[in-house]
């Protein structure tokens, strides 16, 4: 005959946001979202340092200091690199181990900094040559707030397809639902066919950004515009415009977050 063992109960701390449940999985979240906010300062701030360094360097000369690129055998080894190692190491505890508790806590910040070491160097893995300090590099500023709007959607509670909060009772509720998921994914998907890729994935988890994308201009040179707007018509004309102020601006918020490209 075996004694029960008492069950023990562990109070989980407040959340900041007021009004939102302190459940372990949103617990998680919240530290991977911080510890992945963290890091982008972090790696920004150093790559940044970096390169005001190497442009008070003589020629020829490799910037001195605690703070540099990491060179193994003479390859400049990135910092995507030990992002994917994270991610990988992360991963392969999630599957093994199955942690709970301030185990699952610490994974979650280690795949947060993880994913933020990786997603920095986005436009380097997509144009598959060092475009980091380029215009095509704020492409990884994009992905980083894509991501960071992501996280904090889950951590509010939004559930993009419903299946937790899906009502059990009225069967009109139950279908009411059901018709503003699908008109939300079908948003999405316009989204992306008006070439509003990073839009369309936030749609997902934010339903009014993906209808007001879907009901506005497309970008020029979209597969929606390529068939749908004259080339020489009115609405490609205002496309066009419209998109010249919107990157202007978007290109001197990513400027602003991550350092303008190098000149």
């Amino acid at each position: 005959m075996t004694a029960a063992v008492p069950a023990v109960s562990v109070a989980l701390p407040a959340l900041p946001i007021p009004g939102l449940e302190a459940t372990p999985e949103r617990i998680s979240v919240l530290w991977l979202l911080a510890a992945f906010v963290t890091t982008i300062a972090l790696t920004r701030a150093a790559t940044r340092y970096i390169r005001h360094q190497a442009d008070r360097a003589p020629v020829g000369t490799a910037p001195r200091g605690p703070i540099r690129d990491i060179l193994i055998n003479g390859i400049h080894v990135h910092h995507q690199v030990w992002g994917i190692i994270l991610i990988l190491l992360v991963g392969f505890v999630q599957v093994a181990y199955r942690p709970v508790g301030v185990w699952a806590d610490v994974t979650a910040a280690a795949f947060g900094a993880g994913a933020a070491l990786t997603l920095d160097q986005f436009a380097m893995w997509l144009h598959l040559e060092d475009v980091y300090w380029s215009p095509e590099g704020r492409t990884s500023i994009t992905a980083l707030i894509t991501t960071g709007a992501i996280a904090v959607a889950v951590l509010l509670g939004i559930d993009p397809l419903g299946l937790a909060s899906t009502p059990t009772g009225l069967p009109w509720l139950r279908w009411a639902l059901t018709a503003v998921i699908v008109v939300n994914l079908v948003s999405a998907l316009v989204c992306l066919l008006k070439g509003k890729p990073w839009l369309s994935v936030v749609g997902v988890f934010v339903p009014g950004l993906a209808w007001a994308g879907a009901l506005r201009l497309a970008r020029p040179r979209s597969w929606w515009a390529a068939r749908f707007y004259d080339p020489q018509g009115r609405r490609m004309r205002l496309a066009r415009e419209r998109q010249r102020r919107h990157q202007s601006r978007w290109d001197a918020l990513l400027d602003l977050i991550g350092g303008p490209p190098s000149r």
